[in-house]
């Protein structure tokens, strides 16, 4: 996102939205790995440490049959007769031998076409055989590629309603494998991926979705300007039949095997988007147990400082973006008033912790959160526009629209933020496409529309917000727009966000006249 911060202009998608993935985070004990820190934990409770995987050579003569089965499916292509039978027949070959086979980094790929093209019953049948060994494979380079292989195939499967059954009881004896030891499959690099796709067949999402695997490369603020933005939105992608009572074992089964080693969890680059993916909105993430927020009990003080620590860190910031964006009424108003109250500007002036205000602001409930809000970030428009975080601004004037409160005072500081009351107004449009240009300019009051510039993504976004308020509120944007020269509006029809913008334009409550008046420069 174009601006986010100063130092980070690029795209989210290319630079993670200015956020930095450290070699070490800071909450980590300097003496221990990243792996270390798990598994020489005193506290895993009655958890099994992983076993390192000893790989056994392959003997020629299995290497030469499975040889020959990839080059009949190389000869056969996807038309060959009796395929899945072929591929049962092989997999039916490879019992007890499942995880030395899957984890071979020739035969594998052969594997993964047996896995991809046999019959359900072939299927589950080899994962049952190996389900003891599934981590070990899940956290090997070649294994993970088959782990997750099966799972898209069991996906697949499920279509198949006379199927669940069997993929129910296989899907079931994975879960009590992996339930007794997350930990290690959480911090690897494979088998974090294989663990979010498995969590994904049991939540019942598709194995695509970017919301579990942590690529989503738009931000929150983002998400609000392309979508309705409404609170009660499910930011759940579209559901496929899955396996809630095996979801909730497992999530459930692993929290209670992790609690002691959350800190590190929560801010380690894999483990952190499997928190992401379980959607498990858990107390113990923000420093409190469930029995403290049923009791009504408040996050302890002491932890506070903490946690908005935390917040500055990657990882831990993606977490509890997401925790906010599906976190019931009761625990997100305790953060609101408890972790974030007057630390809004702070957090919204960090590059990783100004993802998290925008999440915090686009879930507001009421009116009175708008109210807090607005007494912290309300005078802060052109600090935030100044430093990169325009994404904070784009949400709360989202929040303004959805609650109905603030939308005059929001326009009337996002147009005093980009221009003095001794200026015109028409600078104020072009002042926003461009951001970035009129912000790192030294003389400002000499500033001119950067002919062929790259105008602004969320100053587009903004201003298509903008004109979505009702008229009395936005006069300073309509005159601005209005007032261009032809050669100016051409420029913005022609960009491909500043086109948005006039779409919006034309689509908002100015009178038609101006309106014509736009369209006529346009023409000409």
């Amino acid at each position: 996102m174009g601006g986010e911060d100063k130092s980070h202009k690029r795209s989210r998608k290319k630079m993670d939205m200015g956020r930095r993935h450290d070699k070490q985070s800071s909450s980590f004990d300097a003496n221990v790995g990243r792996k270390g820190s798990w598994r020489g934990s005193k506290h895993q409770g009655d958890s099994e440490t992983q076993k390192p995987l000893v790989r056994k050579q392959v003997d020629p003569e299995t290497m030469n049959y499975f040889k020959e089965i990839d080059n009949l499916f190389a000869s056969n292509g996807d038309d060959m007769e009796e395929r899945s039978v072929v591929c049962g027949n092989a997999l039916e070959e490879a019992k007890g031998r499942e995880m030395e086979l899957a984890t071979h980094y020739i035969i594998s790929h052969t594997m993964q076409t047996l896995l991809d093209g046999c019959d359900v019953d072939s299927l589950c049948g080899f994962l049952r055989n190996c389900a003891k060994d599934f981590p070990s494979i899940a956290m090997d380079q070649s294994g993970s590629h088959v782990a997750e292989s099966a799972i898209k195939s069991l996906s697949r499967h499920l279509e198949d309603d006379e199927a669940y059954s069997a993929i129910e009881d296989t899907v079931n004896a994975i879960c009590k494998v992996i339930a007794k030891n997350p930990g290690d499959l959480m911090y690897d690099r494979y088998g974090s991926h294989v663990l979010r796709s498995f969590l994904s067949l049991l939540k019942g999402v598709p194995l695509d979705s970017s919301e579990f695997h942590g690529t989503k490369s738009s931000s929150v603020a983002e998400q609000l300007n392309f979508k309705a933005s409404r609170a009660d939105t499910d930011i759940t992608p579209h559901s496929v039949q899955g396996f809630p009572r095996l979801f909730d074992f497992l999530v459930s089964g692993m929290f209670k095997c992790i609690k002691n080693n959350i800190q590190t969890l929560q801010v380690d680059q894999y483990s952190s988007l499997v928190l992401q993916a379980s959607f498990a909105i858990d107390p113990i993430l923000i420093g409190c147990t469930r029995e403290d927020i049923l009791e009504g009990k408040s996050i302890q003080t002491t932890k506070v400082r903490g946690i908005l620590h935390l917040m500055k860190e990657t990882a831990y910031s993606h977490l509890i973006e997401v925790v906010l964006g599906v976190a019931p009424e009761v625990l997100y108003n305790e953060m609101f008033t408890k972790v974030f109250g007057n630390s809004l500007f702070e957090l919204s002036s960090h590059h990783c912790g100004n993802f998290v205000i925008q999440a915090l602001i686009s879930q507001a409930r009421h009116k009175d959160q708008m109210e807090l809000i607005w007494e912290e970030l309300g005078s802060k428009f052109k600090d935030l526009l100044k430093t990169g975080k325009s994404g904070v601004i784009s949400s709360l004037i989202a929040a303004s629209q959805r609650l109905h409160t603030y939308e005059h005072k929001c326009c009337e500081a996002l147009a005093t933020a980009v221009h003095s009351s001794n200026e015109d107004s028409t600078c104020i449009v072009p002042r926003l496409l461009f951001i970035d240009s009129y912000f790192y300019c030294e003389d400002k009051s000499n500033w001119n529309w950067p002919a062929g510039g790259r105008m602004h993504v969320m100053g587009s976004l903004i201003l298509q917000r903008v004109f979505q308020f009702q008229n009395e509120f936005i006069h300073p944007f309509i005159t601005s727009i209005t007032c261009l020269n032809a050669d100016n509006i051409l420029e913005i029809a022609k960009d491909s966000k500043g086109a948005h913008v006039i779409e919006a334009f034309l689509s908002s409550d100015a009178s038609a006249k101006l309106k014509r008046r736009l369209i006529m420069k346009y023409a000409l």
